[in-house]
């Protein structure tokens, strides 16, 4: 069942299922945050880097993790849901804390989605403080070669200059190396990223039958 879907009405059924019903065929359902998150760490913004957080800010906020090439997803299968922590050290224009959708308040998503900055008034000084500070928590947590960001904010080129500055007084450390991007692979970035989950599942799943076959005897050479 789908669960913490900012599409609401998606949650608790069986998307899945459904939509195999529907097409009459196998489909896979993956987090579009972690498929962007693989696109741009296998040959977009991010590529070589050891450790790439993908970041999508639009409707909602969410995050995907890649280590070495691959997508952590974590027994619970909230691996990146960077965007339901609560907004870190708020202020007193952070206050009264915001309602989320999730039932939660104060959550990074009420602060950093798109409309999150309509209704803060397009206040992008405000939103970059706030970016700054909930991606330094990234920073000291998970330490990242690379940040990507994507979604419709992203397209804001003032960020990737200012939000680097601004994270400094919060990183645990003499010196922040961690380099903000723009995504490479721009809005396709996320379906670059669903075909290179398939692709790999589809050689696991042939590597796997093949290592459990016997081993075909040889005939003789002629």
């Amino acid at each position: 069942m789908v669960k913490n879907a900012n599409s609401t009405c998606l949650n608790g059924h069986d998307l899945k299922g459904d939509l195999e019903k529907a097409l009459a065929r196998e489909i896979r359902i993956a987090n579009d945050a972690n498929c962007f998150a693989l696109s741009e760490a296998v040959d977009g913004a991010g590529k070589g880097a050891e450790v790439v957080f993908g970041v999508i800010l639009g409707t909602g906020v969410g995050a995907g993790i890649v280590v070495r090439g691959e997508v952590l997803t974590g027994p619970n299968a909230i691996a990146g849901e960077w965007g339901h922590n609560p907004l870190p050290l708020p202020r007193k224009e952070d206050l009264p804390l915001r309602d989320c959708y999730c039932g939660r308040k104060g959550c990074i998503e009420a602060y950093l989605s798109g409309p999150a900055l309509l209704k803060d008034g397009e206040n992008l000084e405000r939103y970059e403080e706030r970016l700054a500070r909930a991606l330094a928590g990234v920073i000291n947590v998970l330490d990242p070669e690379v940040i990507v960001l994507g979604g419709g904010i992203s397209n804001i080129q003032r960020l990737y200059a200012n939000v680097p500055v601004l994270w400094q007084p919060h990183v645990f450390s003499d010196h922040v190396a961690t380099r903000l991007v723009p995504p490479e692979h721009g809005d396709s970035s996320g379906v670059r990223g669903a075909a290179w989950l398939w692709g790999r599942l589809q050689n696991r799943s042939k590597s796997s039958k093949d290592r459990s076959s016997p081993p075909r005897k040889r005939g003789p050479r002629f």
